[in-house]
């Protein structure tokens, strides 16, 4: 048996940005449930939005959208290892836990593909199952020099790729061949549920292989939340916190720098190129932004615990506890009511409106998971996962 404090159950930090995550996210995912407006290009942003509109986009494009799944990604894998190291000091072998953790990401790969069919086609829970999946098989045993190494390298890749595609859209531009709009169909626009299905599915499928693995972004968060959570880097904040300072001010600045172009590009201040010119710099920049997030939270976190939460901070831990029931909820919230086939909200809101909609969601999430707290009820889905992945054998003090 484990002594609670070899183990420790939970800390703060670690919730806490989860908690704060689900707000990026749900601002992150809101402009793909509006319909009242038509894209041009990669960007789900309304091209000819009002003032307001254009204010939101700078806030969004600039700090938030590619930036909150690698934070995600980030708090997964860090999640990955807290629980591994959990089982191994409850009285597990390393073989059993690397059972629970491989029963826990196939049934998140479950999980994911129920959700792209019920509601949300964009759903990242299959995604970093898939991705658990692979980090744990090829890397939980290895050691933090291989981690390291292949983190490095992937991300030396992201930026070539970056290079590449800016160099490539550049001479296109200078060429005069910008390329023409890309027209993006949306389950937000399908008249019927069954129209949605398959559109649905078709962006899931994207998801699940394009940001879970080809994009790295998600890869190397994960390989780099290993890391850390191996050094307990969230746990014991004090004592790194020179790293995450750094971290946060490095990161946060290159990534919304990385931001602050695309948002240019948007708005029309450079010149013509084609629009996904810049997409794979929104992904290496928006990869220092997520780990920077992370960091940033990580101190926010300790600091918190060291004065006392208060009533905000029990409020984000409770959601974060809850992370993947309020993730979720987010989408029942976000798609019957904004949806065309719905009650079509989504087609008569603005970007600004729909913003302040995703934050009224995000509350929403966060009142009913701080309910769910004090009553000591776990999330229903927190507990569903842990009811079909947890074999009677693992000790329960062990679970998350």
């Amino acid at each position: 048996m484990t002594t609670t404090h070899s183990a420790p159950a939970r800390v703060l930090a670690p919730d806490i940005a989860r908690g704060l995550m689900l707000l990026l996210i749900a601002l992150a995912n809101m402009p793909w449930h509006l319909s009242s407006y038509e894209t041009d290009g990669l960007s789900m942003h309304d091209p000819n939005g009002g003032v307001l509109d254009r204010a939101w986009q700078a806030v969004a494009i600039i700090a938030i959208d590619g930036r909150s799944y690698p934070l995600f990604a980030f708090l997964f894998g860090y999640g990955i290892w807290q629980l591994y190291r959990r089982q191994v000091s409850a009285g597990a072998s390393r073989e059993e836990a690397r059972r629970l953790l491989r029963r826990r990401h196939w049934w998140m790969l479950a999980f994911g593909a129920v959700h792209a069919l019920l509601l949300w086609g964009g759903d990242i829970i299959g995604a970093y199952g898939l991705v658990g999946l692979l980090a744990c098989w090829l890397f939980l045993d290895r050691s933090d020099r291989t981690l390291a190494i292949w983190a490095g390298a992937l991300t030396g890749l992201l930026v070539v790729g970056a290079v590449s595609s800016w160099i490539g859209g550049a001479a296109l531009g200078l060429a005069g061949d910008a390329g023409g709009s890309v027209s993006v169909p949306t389950a937000a626009e399908s008249d019927t549920f069954l129209h949605s299905v398959p559109i649905r599915l078709a962006t899931w499928a994207t998801v699940l292989l394009g940001q879970g693995l080809l994009t790295l972004a998600v890869p190397v968060a994960v390989l780099l939340a290993l890391l850390a959570a191996r050094h307990s880097v969230l746990e014991r904040a004090d004592e790194h916190r020179r790293l995450l300072t750094a971290t946060a001010l490095v990161g946060v600045g290159i990534g919304w720098a990385g931001g602050a172009v695309a948002f240019a590009h948007f708005v029309g201040a450079l010149p013509d190129l084609p629009s996904w010119t810049f997409q794979m710099l929104s992904i290496a920049t928006g990869l220092a932004g997520g780990i920077g997030y992370a960091a940033a939270f990580g101190l926010i976190g300790v600091a918190w615990q060291r004065r006392g939460v208060g009533v905000v901070g029990r409020a984000l831990v409770a959601t974060g506890k809850r992370s993947m029931t309020s993730y979720l909820l987010q989408s029942v919230l976000f798609v019957p009511v904004l949806s065309i086939w719905g009650l079509g909200l989504g087609g008569v809101l603005t970007e600004w409106q729909g913003a302040l909609y995703a934050v009224g969601v995000w509350l929403t999430t966060v009142l009913i998971a701080t309910a769910m707290e004090r009553r000591g009820q776990r999330g229903p889905f927190e507990r569903l996962l842990r009811h079909l992945a947890y074999p009677k054998s693992v000790p329960s003090k062990a679970s998350s």
